[in-house]
């Protein structure tokens, strides 16, 4: 049987083949972007155009195998913004300010601005401790981390060499911490727990001179540069040469990186705004050939992984792809946040790997360092279910009719798994809507046969009143 990238390379939008479960036909698979082309709003991506290109490389295309394998990635918000619980970033600017300080009621425009550039000089999580963090993702069964080593602000949670405004500078007192090399110290944890890294980096820096003038201090922000590059293409050249060497020097000095995941998508040729992007990534991996990027929304050879952002694509995409979805109100901590439920959370993954992407799902720890104790045990109730149904998940891909009411559909092998998304507790499956064969049916979590009967409609299930079913969500393993 062909490879996914066999066929994939023919014709985008043709037919993606599942090793021993099924196909998808052309009408039923989504090139990404087709829902919707790079709309933005309150600063949240939606999917790329439908131009995905196939990288050539064939330990990228291997690499890319293995990550859909995985399904779930911890993703990490962190930065000096935990301190005030505003959004991340996006307050400095100016355009944005009717959504992005929305949390901001102390102080108001430049004054606000002066306050956030100032917060590298208060921050000292002093209970950090990494360990924790990878402990409660690998518990859990997280498969890798996505973490900010720097977002839109510039504040680097590293030892960059090529700036001062940094976790590691001496004016930020958590940089006489032993752990002040903040992004070292989470790779290096969870590393040591066998999850993958992914390395979030930003490529807009709006701390840097090159990038805005004043760090937005003193005139109207906006996402873009404070100039016109085309008109002083030598500062333009001087912020291309600072982003290359930040990227490089994670690679070499943080790795070995698994994605590379490069978030401002605005920073693209497309724009105006190019970076050499094709060059930067071709040396990352000369030091690691088999690094995935995702220079999410620009498109083109170095978008390995297309990444929905707070939304879930309402079909399979057949594109290796990852929503990231936050498990409070937003990607940075709150003050008193409210976290999305164990049986949001299991619905959330369970809809995602049934349309054969990955969950990654946000988690913000606050200004002292620790992740709040609800989202904890939420979290720890999600990892309960995967205990249990984890067979249904890892390394499966997509199967037909993949989700259909409370139902959600994946394969592995010669067995395909029926998924019933409870909508409250006690709720019982009478009937899956699978039309493929049938020799058996096994509840995957006690390994109970049970009895079936196929119809014309699907598989009617005949459950024993001492049946034990599950809080949020009843696998069934079709044979």
């Amino acid at each position: 049987m062909k490879s996914f990238w066999g066929v994939f390379a023919a014709v985008v939008t043709a037919v993606l083949v599942i090793p021993a479960v099924g196909v998808y036909a052309a009408a039923e698979v989504k090139a990404a972007g087709e829902m919707s082309a790079d709309a933005i709003m309150n600063g949240t991506h939606g999917y790329m155009p439908a131009n995905y290109v196939v990288p050539k490389e064939p330990e990228v295309r291997a690499k890319l195998e293995k990550f859909k394998d995985l399904k779930l990635a911890l993703m990490i918000h962190w930065g000096v913004y935990a301190q005030i619980g505003s959004h991340e970033s996006w307050p400095l600017v100016d355009k944005e300010a009717a959504w992005s300080r929305d949390y901001v009621d102390w102080a108001e425009g430049e004054d606000f601005k002066r306050q956030y550039l100032g917060l590298n000089r208060s921050f000292n999580p002093v209970c950090f401790e990494p360990e924790k963090w990878a402990s409660l993702a690998a518990r859990n069964g997280f498969k890798y981390v996505v973490f900010t080593t720097k977002h839109h602000d510039g504040f680097c949670m590293y030892d960059s060499k090529y700036s001062d405004f940094k976790v590691t500078a001496p004016e930020c007192p958590f940089s006489k911490n032993k752990r002040a090399d903040v992004a070292k110290e989470v790779f290096n944890a969870f590393r040591a727990r066998g999850l993958w890294i992914s390395c979030y980096f930003s490529k807009p820096d709006w701390h840097h001179p090159d990038y805005w003038d004043t760090c937005g201090l003193g005139w109207y922000t906006t996402r873009m540069p404070s100039y016109d590059v085309k008109k002083s293409p030598e500062r333009w050249a001087r912020f291309r040469e600072y982003t290359k060497n930040q990227i490089l020097e994670l690679v070499r000095g943080y790795g070995p990186i698994d994605v590379l995941w490069l978030d401002g998508g605005q920073v693209q040729s497309k724009t105006g705004l190019d970076i050499n992007i094709e060059e930067i990534v071709a040396e990352a991996r000369a030091v690691t050939p088999d690094l995935i990027a995702a220079d999410r929304t620009a498109g083109g050879v170095c978008e390995n992984v297309i990444t929905p952002e707070q939304t879930i694509p309402p079909e399979p995409l057949a594109v290796p792809w990852e929503s990231c979805i936050t498990m409070g109100t937003g990607f940075s901590y709150r003050f008193d946040d409210v976290y999305k439920p164990a049986r949001e959370l299991v619905r959330m993954l369970v809809d995602i790997v049934a349309k054969g992407g990955n969950l990654a799902l946000n988690v913000a720890p606050g200004p002292d360092g620790r992740i709040p104790r609800p989202a904890v045990e939420n979290l720890d109730e999600l990892g309960a279910w995967l205990k249990a149904n984890g067979e249904a998940i890892y390394a499966t891909r997509p199967a037909a009719p993949y989700r259909r009411g409370e139902w959600g559909f994946t394969g592995k092998g010669k067995s395909v798994y029926a998924i019933f998304l409870k909508p409250i507790s006690n709720a019982r499956a009478t009937m899956i809507p699978y039309g493929g064969l049938c020799s058996a049916v096994t509840q995957l979590a006690t390994g109970e046969k049970i009895p079936f009967k196929v119809t014309g409609d699907g598989i009617v299930l005949s459950l024993s009143a001492g049946f034990r079913g599950d809080t949020y969500a009843d696998v069934f393993r079709i044979d």
